[in-house]
């Protein structure tokens, strides 16, 4: 039994299949250095669109780690999401996330245009992102989507390998 409550969040109107995802320019973080940048500029073939909740969040963590893992990398463009700053995702890219960018979103202004926004309980005023995944093809068409549904949750990561794999073997 986890030694945290597992907290069911509210329903959301997010980004679903078949939807082109919206654009929006943010801080654009790699591990050299940071500029701003518009999706639309970046998506030039499949990207997996990672949203997650702050650097240094357990969830974050764990999710970076299967990123790793699985080695998405080698296969699609990944594109982390969140409300922290670039300082931090160049501490979290330092650390993981191998050849992962990451956009900064500290006005949480992406993250609730996508429908995956959530207030922190406990702490009044601070909306950070839910975890959520939404594979793009080349055009920004999501070819597959999920968005947890309570907290903490973690992406169905098979279904994932599987999503992509299907859009880079078509």
């Amino acid at each position: 039994m986890p030694d945290f409550d597992v907290v069911a969040l509210p329903e959301t109107d997010h980004v679903e299949d078949g939807d082109v995802a919206p654009d929006f320019t943010r801080p654009l973080v790699g591990t050299e250095y940071w500029e701003d940048r518009a999706l639309s500029e970046v998506v030039d073939g499949p990207t997996l669109l990672v949203f997650h909740p702050m650097d240094g969040a357990f969830q974050t963590t764990y999710v970076y780690n299967e990123i790793d893992d699985r080695d998405w990398v080698a296969d699609v463009d990944v594109l982390g999401v969140s409300i922290s700053s670039p300082y931090e995702h160049k501490d979290l890219l330092a650390a993981r996330g191998d050849g992962v960018r990451a956009f900064s979103d500290p006005s949480a202004a992406v993250v609730r245009e996508y429908g995956v926004d959530h207030d922190i309980d406990a702490m009044a005023g601070i909306t950070e992102s839910r975890p959520a995944v939404f594979l793009l093809d080349g055009d920004r068409t999501v070819r597959y989507a999920w968005v947890a549904s309570e907290h903490p949750e973690f992406p169905e990561y098979d279904a994932v390998d599987a999503a992509i794999s299907e859009l880079v073997d078509r």
